[in-house]
């Protein structure tokens, strides 16, 4: 369906963008001295991912009447950015693996993973230059906005992990930081670089946003009910991990008694046998309403996503094509 609508509006498939930004990627990721500095920094880029960022800001550029090819530094920008933050979220989760692949301060050390982290933060700023004036201006204030929040939502997300007393806003606001402002700014810059007016780059970031909180809720969903076969990681692992998320925190908030005392010892440390307790907490999400809960809070950051549209000052065959993107995120898998 999104792709025939692409067709009839005059823009490219998803698949289209996909292709386009990864062909630039790998034109960008070339090798360079020193090695034990940009090595790292080209693995990390091609172990792959859904790209989704870049691909919106490509997406935008169009659905603001410019060609997507005039987005492709921004995108890059904003993937490299990503990428960055995964490097080094991944030194301060001692995490092994990265899409299945060792992570890069497993693969080189810790040193490396810090500095190469760095060296992209300065890349992706760097990517800006390609364009002039005013145009570089806004995409730099945007990104240094949003890297910082970016840093906000990940010490939010280190705080909570030693709290107890963690309440859904804070939670909600540490996923808008951590990662749907990023979902926001890829949009925003394809508004950018398009010369869309200010009323219209607001409103495609907000759209971003929103859609960024429900990617990430459903996240958290997915991540405890989703296939195993389609989520392309154990299910099952925020539970392991102890993570509270929106689901826990709705469950917390939903039970009482005893459930309350049982939900919260089962966050503690790690058991024997993880299967049980996954079944057991999984339980828990089912029985209190917490599952549907979160369900519903997806839906409504959605909803809340295509509210937005009706201010855009774009066609409506550009406002489905946007929708049906929020609609196929929402109905994944994986």
């Amino acid at each position: 369906m999104l792709w025939v609508l692409n067709y009839f509006c005059g823009m490219h498939s998803t698949e289209f963008y996909q292709k386009a930004f990864l062909t630039y990627l790998h034109e960008y990721a070339e090798d360079k001295e020193p090695s034990t500095l940009y090595s790292p920094i080209n693995y990390i880029l091609g172990l792959g991912g859904k790209r989704l960022r870049p691909i919106l800001t490509l997406m935008t550029t169009e659905i603001f009447d410019t060609d997507y090819q005039e987005g492709l530094n921004a995108a890059l920008s904003i993937e490299v950015f990503h990428n960055f933050s995964l490097v080094h979220d991944d030194i301060m989760d001692d995490a092994p693996l990265r899409r299945g692949q060792q992570t890069v301060h497993e693969k080189w050390d810790v040193n490396t993973g810090i500095l190469s982290g760095d060296a992209m933060l300065i890349m992706a700023y760097q990517l800006f230059e390609n364009y002039d004036g005013v145009v570089f201006q806004s995409l730099a204030k945007l990104f240094s906005k949003t890297a910082l929040e970016v840093c906000e939502g990940q010490q939010y997300d280190v705080d909570f992990e030693t709290r107890n007393d963690v309440s859904t806003p804070e939670y909600l606001r540490m996923i808008e930081y951590k990662t749907a402002v990023l979902v926001g700014a890829a949009m925003q810059m394809g508004a950018i670089v398009a010369g869309a007016s200010k009323s219209c780059q607001e409103n495609i970031y907000d759209f971003g946003r929103n859609l960024g909180i429900a990617f990430q809720l459903q996240d958290d969903y997915l991540d405890v009910f989703g296939d195993p076969k389609s989520f392309g990681k154990q299910v099952g692992g925020d539970i392991i991990e102890n993570k509270k998320t929106y689901l826990y925190l709705k469950a917390m908030e939903f039970s009482s008694g005893s459930d309350k005392i049982k939900l919260h010892d089962l966050f503690q440390g790690r058991p024997d046998n993880t299967d049980r307790k996954i079944d057991a907490v999984k339980n828990i999400f089912l029985d209190t309403g917490s599952a549907d809960a979160t369900k519903s809070a997806i839906k409504e950051y959605t909803n809340k996503a295509f509210s937005i549209l009706n201010h855009l000052n774009i066609s409506e065959e550009k406002k489905s094509v946007l929708k049906d993107f929020g609609e196929y995120l929402m109905k994944r898998e994986a």
